[in-house]
């Protein structure tokens, strides 16, 4: 029998009559026995009902929020199938944001935000612009799933433009800090095997902090990003191969913590916060594990390398973020290279010396 793949917490059996069930339980979820079997159109409108709250009783907290205010939207979000189908650090990521959103203005009523509001509370976050932006990418998700819940019937976030930011994130490593971090942290340790993953793979800490020796093949590293779900094959650079090869191993990850003598793997926000620790012992507070990943990208743009080469290395599906990327790539290396792609003119008849001339005249 052919094993299915179902989302989290729906797993199928063969009961003590011999019949196949497909079960769906959670914590704090009454459990649900599905009367449809896939594949077919019926199960996966089952399916979506399940996910979201139908057939399966009160949505947990619901009971402790006023029907029609933030609070009751955003848990019921939660529940919905379009928050499910997030990766789990999107969900995360999301979380964050709107259970302080909840937790400031839960109690106010959906239809009760207008326009004139949502600016308000985008530009109370001004001082922080990636933060006001993300705040208003998300509210917009949460108001056009309030329409769809028939929770109010127009989009309060349309119009609102985002807050102009005069920073371009996070700062790109220049060669001089590159330099600084190699001299502080020697080939061998932990510190240097995870400047080099973050520098010659250019990924995220999410994807960096999994890489392992079974995902090294013909020469080549691969990686399932999960942020975007791509696939990459990354080629190792010697330098990368060096440092790996001079670093202990024996674990299934390359990056592991050491705590209390046991190993580890790191999660995301943990690595960023002992990876940050390395910056400030090699004096460079001021750069982050993201940096390296655009560092990357900048050394591709100096190189030569066209926006679709640099993207098959960084995973970005947008080549406006590829370009954002390599903002910081050196103008004096790009001008010094357009520069002699400009061919020379012919000036040879005018340089030439009367002797020259009479030697080319002779050969006539």
């Amino acid at each position: 029998m052919k094993v299915r793949k179902y989302p989290r917490g729906i797993s199928e059996f063969v009961d003590r009559h011999g019949k196949l069930r497909i079960r769906g339980r959670r914590t704090g979820w009454p459990t649900y026995y599905f009367k449809t079997r896939p594949p077919s159109e019926a199960f996966e409108e089952e399916l979506r009902c399940w996910l979201s709250r139908e057939g399966r009783g009160p949505i947990i907290g619901m009971d402790r929020v006023r029907v029609g205010t933030i609070s009751a939207l955003v848990v019921r979000y939660y529940r919905s199938l379009e928050y499910f189908k997030l990766e789990k650090t999107t969900q995360a990521t999301y979380r964050g944001i709107l259970d302080r959103f909840r937790a400031e203005h839960g109690h106010r009523t959906v239809v009760g935000l207008d326009k004139q509001a949502v600016r308000k509370l985008v530009e109370a976050k001004r001082d922080t612009p990636w933060a006001a932006n993300n705040f208003l990418k998300l509210l917009r998700v949460l108001m056009r799933f309030a329409i769809e819940e028939n929770m109010r019937r127009d989009d309060p976030t349309s119009g609102v433009r985002p807050v102009v930011s005069k920073t371009t994130g996070h700062h790109s490593w220049t060669e001089a800090e590159i330099a600084q971090f190699e001299k502080v942290h020697a080939v061998g340790s932990r510190a240097r095997l995870a400047f080099a993953l973050l520098l010659y793979t250019g990924q995220r800490r999410s994807d960096v902090i999994h890489m392992g020796p079974q995902h090294v093949k013909n020469g080549c590293i691969s990686v399932r990003q999960q942020k975007t779900g791509a696939v990459l094959e990354i080629p190792i650079h010697s330098e990368l191969a060096r440092i790996i090869a001079a670093t202990p191993g024996g674990h299934l990850n390359y990056l592991v913590t050491n705590e209390r003598g046991k190993s580890k793997s790191f999660t995301a926000p943990g690595f960023t916060n002992w990876f940050r620790e390395m910056c400030r012992d090699a004096g460079l507070s001021h750069c982050s594990a993201h940096g390296l990943r655009k560092a990357l990208a900048r050394r591709l743009a100096e190189a030569g390398c066209s926006e679709h080469e640099i993207a098959a290395i960084t995973g970005h599906r947008s080549l406006q973020e590829v370009r954002r990327y390599t903002q910081a790539a050196s103008q004096l290396v790009l001008a010094h290279r357009a520069m002699g792609a400009i061919p020379s003119p012919k000036v040879e008849q005018k340089l030439a010396t009367p002797a020259k001339r009479l030697a080319k005249k002779r050969s006539k």
